[in-house]
């Protein structure tokens, strides 16, 4: 397995939002992000809407470089932003040895990247949550070329076991209004469901307790038998 950074936050990009789970838990974090989608839904979606065979491909968000091998298997080029320096690093030490997969710091504000280089973007789960975001999607809108494709991967808190936990976690949270702001700027959705499916229950508790904070955590793993979860998504998708 790859190095992964210490638990404790050190230093990231100007302009960087923290993250709650990642950035202080990479190391659970991989374990999660080795659940999630075993079936490659999510990445079958994108690639029905555009292929990266031969594209240059950029992963916002990249965190310790989970997806960038994923890419690199088939694009001409990938790049990974991480604004926390730290996993970028380890992003970075993740790929050593692919020369077409270069890794960089910076935040989805201010993408460290030429305008209009870009066929493929992904952000899973990472900036783009809506209203506040408008930077970043203008970001996109440079960084595009004509004919490529930008994936924002977000949770869907109307429905799945998942939905039902995210709603209690932030009862405020108007998953309408959040879908009304991306139509607004032009993206389209294609609603998906995933799961959770984790190799044993240790793994599973593990990643519920940096998901959720610790009163719901507990409710959670009480309620919940087993190690699968079905989960749905919004894969919002924006054709240039």
């Amino acid at each position: 397995m790859a190095p992964f950074v210490s638990d404790v936050v050190s230093s990231a990009a100007e302009g960087a939002i923290p993250s709650p789970n990642i950035w202080r838990h990479p190391h659970l974090y991989e374990l999660e992000n080795a659940a999630v989608d075993p079936d490659r839904v999510i990445e079958e979606t994108m690639l029905s809407v555009r292929p990266w065979a031969g594209a240059t491909v950029l992963d916002i968000g990249c965190g310790s470089g989970f997806h960038l091998r994923r890419f690199a298997a088939d694009a001409d080029r990938v790049i990974g932003v991480e604004p926390h320096r730290a996993l970028a690093s380890a992003a970075r030490r993740r790929v050593a040895g692919l020369a077409h997969v270069d890794v960089r710091e910076g935040s989805a504000q201010r993408l460290p990247i030429d305008a209009a280089s870009i066929d493929v973007a992904h952000a899973r789960w990472a900036y783009f949550f809506g209203p506040g975001c408008e930077p970043g999607l203008r970001e996109l809108d440079r960084v595009m070329r004509r004919g490529g494709a930008a994936f924002v991967i977000d949770n869907d808190a109307s429905r799945s076991t998942f939905g039902g936990w995210f709603r209690r976690a932030l009862p405020d949270y108007d998953q309408e209004s959040t879908d009304s702001f991306f139509a607004r700027n032009g993206w389209e959705v294609a609603e998906r469901q995933i799961c959770w499916q984790f190799e044993n229950r240790a793994d599973f508790e593990a990643v519920v307790r940096i998901e959720f904070a610790p009163k719901l955590a507990t409710e959670i793993i009480a309620e919940h038998s087993g190690t699968y979860v079905d989960y749905a998504v919004k894969v919002r998708l924006r054709r240039f």
